[in-house]
Parts: C-alpha cells; structure tokens; sequence
C-alpha cells in the first residue's frame, strides 16, 4: 500500500489508525467534507484519543476520487491557505472508501448496516435531496426518487439510499442511527427527515413509522471556504509537502461547525476540537446562510457578469466590497434571530475572510445551483421585509444578478456555462421571453424557485425589474456602484 503521504512534510496521523471503528458512514466525499467535518474528526483521534473513524461513500460521480483515495491508504492532505503562509495536514480517520458504482451499491450498503454504525452523515449540496427548495419537501417526480420507488432495494438517490439501509437494520433488529445532514441549507436536519420520512412513507408506511420513532435527523451549521480543487491547487500542495496528493483540499484557516445535539446511538465529542453542540441550530445556520452564503451569491452573480473570476478580485473592488458589507448588516442581519453574536463583527470577519488573495475562489463556481440556493439565501429575507414593510436594494439586485447570469451571455457578449438542476426550466424561461420586463416575470414564474407568493408582490417584482433594467443598460460594476450610493 502506498504510503508516501507519512513522509509529507505536515502534521501526520501520529495515533494507531488500526484503532479507528467506522461508526460514520459518511455520504458524498467532496472537498468540502475532507476540509471540515473529517477534519475535526482527525483533531479528536490525534489530540483526545477518540476512535471514531469513517467509511467514505460517493453514489453518484466522484469515482476518481475514491480510486485517488484507496491508492494512498485512504490518507489525503488539507491545506490552509492564509496570505502569509499555507500549512498541511494528514487526515488519517477514514478507514474504507466505497463507490456504489464502482464497489457495488450491496457494499455501500453493508457498511451502512454494520452494527456499531452509529451516524450517517452527507455532503451531497442542495440538489442531492431531491426536494423543492421553495418548500422543503421531496419531490415524488424527482427522476431520482420516480425510479427509486420503483425499485427501492436498488436506490441510487441518497434518500433511497438512506431507507433501503435503514429497512435492513430493522429487518435484522438493529438499532437505528441518525442521520446528518452537512449541507448549506437551513434547518438540513429538517429537510433530511422530510425528504427521508416521505420517501419511506411511498415505500412502506410501517417502515416509515419505525424510522419516525428510532432515527434522529440532526441539524448543522457548517462554515468553511473550500474553492474547487485545480491542477495549480495540487500543484501548490505538493510544494509545501512534498508530496503529490490527488485527493488533497485547500482551505481558509477559519473554520465553524454547529451541531444539534440529537443522536440516537452516540457521537464523537466534536465540541473538543471546536465544534458547538447546541440544542437549536436554526438561528446559526440562519446567520451564515443569509451573511455569508448571500453575500457570497450576490458577489457571484454580479462579480461574474463584471468579469471579476474571483471573490477576492470583487474584494478590490471598493464599491463591491461595500455592497456586501452593507447587504449583510442592511438587508440580512435585520431578519436574523441569532442571540449573543456580534454581528457587525461577523460581517467585518467575513470581509476579511473574502479578501484573503491565497483563496482564489471562483465566482463562478459559487454562482452553480442558484435554483437551489436563492430562496435560504435571499428569498427568505426579502419576505421578512415585504412583512415589516422595509426596502432591500441590495436582495433584489442580487436575485437580478441571477436572473441576468442564467440568461446565459456576459456583458461581453460570451457565453456563460450555467450549472443548475433545473437548468432545462431555466433555459425555457429565458428562451420564451424577449429580453427586459419579459424576461423577468419569466423567471419569476419558476415555481420551485420563487414560490406562489413573491411573484404577486408587486414592491418584490418592481424592486427586481428595476434593478435588472439598470444591469441591461449600465453593467453590473456601474449599478452595484449606483445602488450602493441610494442607499
């Protein structure tokens, strides 16, 4: 077994990884998974002496990225990438790597069905729960879901998935285990129950009731800036190591984790490595979806259509920095409920966190799945102030910058590469109307998106076309400057 990555010039794996029980099966092992909740894991194994360790599991894509990792003896490097200095980490807690595709789904669910598994976590974004974002429910037609419900001991969804090992546990007297959604949504633990409760109810209702009453569905506020890994990434990493890494991650050095103390058969205890186990988690994830997610939307959409690739060049822009700062104390910190957190503090922190040059995140890979993303990030706020009868230039700028970037053409002329599940009703929108007020309530008509309510809120639909003629005609660099000085 190779085992190179022990000679990295880094913080190695010092304790007995023979030690490791994998009592997490973890679901969708991205970047953002391996720089943040397998990290604070690997800080509880070497600091404290836990045992917990994970199976690793990718459903759907990401095949190279289990291959990369069972190669090197499922070790991979972190890297926190700060303006002053980049510093590596050996992540040792993940005991086997699966890909349904590739090992099997039988195998995937196996692992899931071992005994002492007592978590079942996910990091599969927004559009793996097959749900409507503007409700939160599954979505029965869901092509995922429609074939699953056919055949549902051979699942390919991760809610499916997620039943199908939960059936078997209880067919074979198992206990349950929880299930822990890690993905940027709010209220996540929520939407896994609803998604996974309505799924097993399709499948069989006294499945469904068992699952009700055995399994708990966490909660989580996760923070982190983990950009795409590139070729330069990698490249970097194997400078300050050593060490060439497929599977490496950089990150920013900050990281946050809140977790809803709520399990059914035991956790590793997260909070010795910095996490915070609370009983609400909802305030929190608020407070980062509306500050930092749609702030980081907002750069994204408009920063894209300036020709800024990264969110630090928008940083170098006074009047984009300004923007956000003015979004998040303006617009989202009003609609918050989070108690005991200096916001004007975490607002400051964010700007600084968006500046760091070593980052490089691209703006357009945070302007991917805006379906998805708008209505926790922006479309939650904007009717907290339709209720209270405020103004939000900045929210509805934001929601013109989508629009404007899903139309598929720069300011340039280019073509932009739009990444979205709903793209096809996306692209039927914007092919059907003539650029201008048409395109507008076009868009406005996704239902999925924006809901039955908002597109007959006349301030909501002014604001947006308002802000979207002022983008057709002066360019987003220009209206961002102009709306910011209105207000």
């Amino acid at each position: 077994m190779n085992n190179k990555l022990l000679n990295a010039k880094a913080s190695l794996p010092a304790y007995d990884r023979n030690n490791l029980v994998p009592r997490i099966v973890h679901l969708g092992f991205g970047a953002f998974h391996r720089a943040h909740q397998a990290v604070y894991t690997d800080i509880l194994a070497a600091e404290h002496g836990s045992d917990w360790g994970y199976t690793e599991v990718n459903l759907i894509g990401g095949e190279q990225q289990i291959a990369d990792l069972k190669a090197q003896d499922n070790l991979y490097t972190v890297a926190e990438m700060s303006a002053d200095a980049w510093t590596a980490r050996v992540v040792g807690v993940v005991k086997k790597a699966l890909h349904a595709q590739v090992d099997g789904l039988e195998s995937v669910l196996a692992a899931m069905c071992e005994p002492q598994v007592a978590i079942v976590s996910l990091t599969i974004t927004e559009k793996g729960y097959c749900h409507a974002p503007a409700t939160g429910q599954l979505m029965l037609d869901h092509p995922l879901i429609a074939a699953d419900l056919q055949n549902p001991h051979q699942p390919k969804s991760a809610p499916g998935v997620v039943v199908e090992a939960l059936a078997r546990r209880k067919a074979a007297g198992l206990p349950a285990f929880s299930v822990m959604s890690c993905d940027n949504m709010p209220e996540n633990g929520h939407v896994m129950c609803n998604v996974t409760c309505a799924y097993a109810r399709a499948v069989n209702a006294e499945l469904a009731d068992w699952i009700e009453a055995n399994v708990t569905f966490p909660s989580t506020m996760v923070d982190r800036i983990v950009p795409a890994v590139t070729a330069e990434t990698l490249d970097k990493i194997e400078h300050i190591t050593g060490v060439r890494d497929p599977a490496g991650v950089a990150c920013e050095p900050f990281r946050q984790w809140v977790v809803e103390d709520n399990f059914v058969a035991g956790r590793p205890e997260w909070e010795k490595a910095g996490a915070e186990l609370v009983a609400d988690v909802i305030p929190f994830e608020e407070m980062k979806l509306r500050m930092l997610n749609g702030s980081h939307s907002f750069l994204a959409y408009l920063g894209y259509l300036a020709g800024y690739q990264h969110i630090n060049d928008c940083m170098e822009d006074e009047n984009y920095r300004h923007a956000a700062h003015a979004l998040m104390l303006n617009e989202q910190a009003p609609t918050l409920k989070v108690k005991g957190v200096d916001l004007a503090r975490y607002a400051d922190l964010l700007i600084e966190r968006y500046s760091n040059p070593a980052l490089r995140h691209r703006t357009w890979q945070i302007a991917m799945d805006g379906s998805q993303k708008l209505p926790q990030r922006m479309l939650d706020s904007v009717r907290w102030h339709l209720a209270h009868q405020r103004s939000f230039p900045l929210l509805a700028l934001g929601v013109a910058g989508w629009m404007r970037y899903v139309g598929g053409v720069d300011e340039s002329g280019n073509a932009i590469e739009v990444c979205d599940p709903l793209l096809t009703t996306i692209q039927a929108a914007v092919n059907g109307s003539a650029e201008g007020e048409s395109r507008v309530k076009a868009l406005l008509g996704i239902e999925a998106i924006f809901g039955n309510e908002l597109p007959l809120e006349a301030r909501f639909v002014d604001a947006v076309m308002s802000a979207y003629k002022m983008l057709l005609e002066q360019g987003a660099k220009a209206t961002v400057a102009q709306v910011l000085s209105q207000k």
